[in-house]
């Protein structure tokens, strides 16, 4: 199993940037691949970003490309969001999981594919 705690989530203008961070505990980490998660009010938690165990493939839900940024180390256990020009519809709580499949390579954006998850960080964007 994968422990999960994110952090980084707050309040911020529309335009502005914050940073998600997942840390991570458990022994499969390096070996799981890892997404992040987001759920609005009244909404169904929908994909927002996943990345392979080793890093090389990463995978962002259309309304995110060019604005967010996954990344992970493995050495430190942790994964990242970075979030910049957001916007009032990202308004949700972000969710980090992990996908324990042995050497996952490439990221499913299916919530039913994620086998831990983390309590969630609240992201308010306000207008």
């Amino acid at each position: 199993q994968v422990q999960l705690v994110e952090s980084g989530g707050g309040l911020v203008q529309a335009g502005g940037s914050l940073r998600l961070s997942c840390a991570a505990s458990g022994r499969t980490f390096s070996t799981s691949a890892m997404g992040w998660f987001r759920q609005a009010p009244g909404k169904e938690r929908e994909f927002v970003a996943g990345i392979g165990w080793s890093g090389r493939n990463i995978y962002y839900t259309d309304f995110v490309k060019g604005r967010f940024t996954i990344s992970r180390d493995n050495a430190k256990n942790t994964v990242t969001l970075q979030m910049n020009s957001l916007k009032p519809d990202d308004t949700a709580i972000y969710y980090c999981a992990a996908d324990r499949t042995y050497l996952r390579s490439f990221p499913s954006m299916s919530v039913d594919e994620y086998d831990d998850w983390g309590q969630g960080t609240q992201v308010t964007v306000s207008s």
